[in-house]
């Protein structure tokens, strides 16, 4: 297969990544219309596939990874790509004509079986059993080397595209914090600038394990850490729930903090502090890994581990525009956002709201163009 067909095999249309049969399907599908302008599934189909013949020209990219298989005890975030989709349609229906005029295209989503994280963790006769279910029409041979867990999927299908463009920028709508590691480790691959992580966070994700577990959403931040170096170059901002203080962290593994309370005190400082210390570490680019919960929960509460005390929505976007404005920002994703858990009657439209505010506002940032003219939060 050749590198688009592959990416044909793994990846479902924008939308598509939820396995759904009866309850759901019809909202599934009217988005799915609504985002390519099609009539009909397979004029759906259709449309997804030139979108991805459009890959080596293009700028930017969308990817929904509708998993949170590598989450806590309170679930939801598979909702958050379509949650996030659809709200940006109604912010901007115009939004599919505008990201192809930005060069931006969207490859569709990771078809997602909700039992399974990563293929490191399976049998091999459960991956034999899940590839026959996945890629029925595909030879034996070449199904054989197929993927089959989200985060494994993920990471194959971004080694593709950065193959065939090495330099386009992924915008990646998550699905619980885990989804964030294929995407870079894929990078880790493919740029070979001086590149760096900047996360918005309440949480450190630093764990090596979680529960003899590698990959989810507590442990990729130490295992994008350990790609980076630690030199250093993962900055993590409006951390506030941890077990161990700052100290521990940046003396134990190198990454750069900035708790939520020094950034609620001189957001301005702040930010130019990031600045700066990206600066000192000879930083050419950086990719912007953006939990939900970084902000504070009055904000932003439909997600899995709400905290108080958090980031203002301003700053957030202060530090996006301020990070496009002096980096090349190569990169984003939106994380954590889980619609069905409403604490309060206005928490999913609230949260998901300013999801695709900060996606709009990275999109920007990244492509240089002017950002949302919207009032601050």
């Amino acid at each position: 297969m050749t590198p688009t067909d592959e990416l044909g095999t793994l990846l479902r249309p924008a939308g598509g990544g939820l396995y759904l049969v009866s309850t759901g399907r019809e909202a599934q599908l009217a988005l799915q219309r609504r985002l390519y302008g099609a009539s009909s599934e397979d004029d759906v189909d259709a449309r997804f596939r030139a979108a991805l013949a459009r890959i080596p020209e293009a700028k930017g990219f969308v990817l929904g990874i509708p998993s949170d298989v590598g989450a806590g005890f309170r679930r939801g975030a598979n909702l958050g790509p379509q949650a996030i989709r659809t709200r940006l349609l109604e912010d901007e229906p115009a939004w599919p004509s505008r990201a192809e005029e930005l060069g931006i295209v969207d490859i569709g989503d990771v078809f997602v079986v909700p039992q399974l994280l990563h293929d490191d963790m399976l049998s091999e006769a459960q991956k034999d059993a899940t590839r026959k279910a996945l890629y029925p029409g595909v030879p034996e041979a070449a199904r054989a080397r197929l993927p089959v867990s989200p985060l494994s999927i993920a990471e194959r299908a971004l080694d593709l595209v950065f193959q065939l463009n090495p330099h386009i920028a992924p915008f990646v709508l998550g699905g619980d914090h885990s989804n964030a590691w294929p995407v870079v480790s894929a990078l880790s691959r493919a740029r070979k600038d001086r590149w760096s992580i900047v996360q918005p966070d309440a949480h450190t994700d630093l764990l090596e394990h979680r529960l003899g577990v590698t990959y989810c959403f507590a442990t990729w931040s130490f295992h994008a850490n350990e790609l980076l170096g630690r030199d250093g170059r993962l900055v993590q901002v409006g951390t506030r729930a941890s077990r161990h203080d700052r100290g521990h962290w940046e003396g134990g593994l190198g990454v750069r903090q900035l708790w939520a309370e020094e950034c609620n005190r001189d957001p301005d400082k702040a930010i130019t502090t990031v600045l700066e210390h990206l600066a000192s570490r000879d930083v050419a680019s950086v990719y912007f890994s953006n939990d939900i919960d970084g902000t504070d929960a009055r904000w932003a509460d439909a997600t899995g581990t709400p905290e108080e005390g958090g980031l203002e929505p301003s700053f957030v976007i202060g530090l996006i525009r301020a990070l496009g404005a002096r980096f090349q920002l190569l990169g984003g994703d939106i994380m954590e956002v889980a619609p069905p858990l409403r604490d309060k009657p206005d928490s999913t439209e609230r949260t998901v709201g300013l999801a695709v505010r900060y996606l709009r506002e990275t999109i920007a940032a990244a492509m240089k163009v002017t950002p949302p003219a919207e009032p601050m939060p």
